[in-house]
């Protein structure tokens, strides 16, 4: 995914950043394609890969979804934190 982030490119420009076969690059971007981390079209004979902005969405949405409960018990912490804190000072 990091090598699709300055924009579209081929499998084969992919690969030759890496030490794997091009076959090895293409079944690692299959696999993104099937999550919709990626898409692609056939440019000629090449395909060309695409970060794709609604699946980086969605996967964001859902990392992001595991910080709910911990950051609102970590806000609620340290509001209890706060007013204990100012309570003292009385």
């Amino acid at each position: 995914m990091e090598s699709l982030r300055a924009g579209p490119r081929s499998v084969a420009d992919i690969a030759a950043e890496f030490p794997v076969s091009r076959p090895a690059v293409s079944k690692h971007l299959r696999v993104l394609k099937d999550a919709r981390l990626v898409t692609d079209e056939a440019v000629g004979t090449r395909r060309v890969y695409r970060l794709d902005p609604e699946g980086a969405a969605a996967l964001r949405a859902y990392v992001d979804s595991f910080w709910d409960g911990p950051l609102a018990a970590f806000a609620a912490a340290a509001n209890e934190h706060a007013k204990a804190k100012k309570g003292r000072k009385r």
